[in-house]
């Protein structure tokens, strides 16, 4: 891939990036693409830091999906490479691609964001500020985002927790990885060490404080074997969904 918007880094999975299986964990894997991507904007000039000083602005990433062929071991080398594919105005998509020292794809990424005023939280024309407008490398993920279900019953919770201290981001909030850690506990160690996820979609709809109690849902797809369905209520607030797919 030869463009001037892709963003190229070569990375070692550290042991804080696996989980029980001793490879790169669910969770660390979208902690991993959001590090990318912020190096990639950064190095367009484009990033957080950038905007909260000179636009009084702050990014939001709103929609992230996830497909792995492979999450890689402990001490695996890869190759990150992470570039936006549209500017929509109002909202951009980004796409990140994980590849083992053979080029051969480990996972693909695309994540929804937009840009929002710091004074009242409301979205910025992203075409008035510097980011890029044409060019955009070919999409290597850019399968669209679906729409879940809302109508989760008491029967589907499965538990509650108070969110603490250390969960809270720069803006105050919950972090975006805390919630997929949070979503993915509705399964246990055993069966996540028995069962493959091959794709994660996960929405940030709201946002959450120290001290609100999240409770967390949980449905199978009635169709489609394998797809299940992670549903974050604060009080009667969605505040977080996700999706995923398990390998039969």
């Amino acid at each position: 891939m030869n463009n001037s918007l892709i963003f190229e880094t070569e990375r070692e999975i550290s042991s804080a990036f696996i989980d029980s299986s001793v490879k790169m964990g669910v969770a660390q894997s979208v902690l991993l693409v959001q590090d990318n991507l912020t190096e990639s904007f950064n190095a367009m000039d484009c990033d957080g830091v950038i905007y909260r000083e000179k636009f009084n602005a702050f990014w939001v990433f709103t929609k992230t999906k996830v497909h792995f062929e492979r999450r890689p071991d402990w001490r695996e080398s890869i190759t990150a490479r992470t570039f936006p594919i549209d500017n929509l105005g109002m909202r951009t998509h980004v796409n990140t691609q994980f590849v083992d020292k053979n080029g051969k794809t480990l996972l693909v990424a695309n994540q929804e964001a937009c840009v929002l005023s710091l004074e009242n939280h409301r979205p910025l024309k992203i075409t008035n500020l510097p980011y890029p407008k044409e060019n955009f490398p070919e999409a290597v993920y850019n399968e669209p985002f679906e729409r879940f279900p809302s109508d989760f019953s008491d029967d589907e919770f499965v538990f509650e927790q108070q969110i603490r201290s250390s969960q809270i981001d720069m803006s105050h909030h919950m972090n975006n990885i805390e919630y997929i850690k949070l979503a993915l506990c509705v399964f246990s160690d055993d069966f996540l060490q028995s069962h493959e996820i091959t794709d994660l979609e996960v929405h940030y709809t709201g946002e959450s404080k120290e001290g609100q109690i999240l409770k967390v849902y949980k449905k199978e797809d009635p169709e489609v074997h394998g797809k299940i369905y992670i549903h974050i209520k604060e009080s009667d607030r969605c505040v977080f969904e996700c999706c995923v797919k398990i390998k039969d």
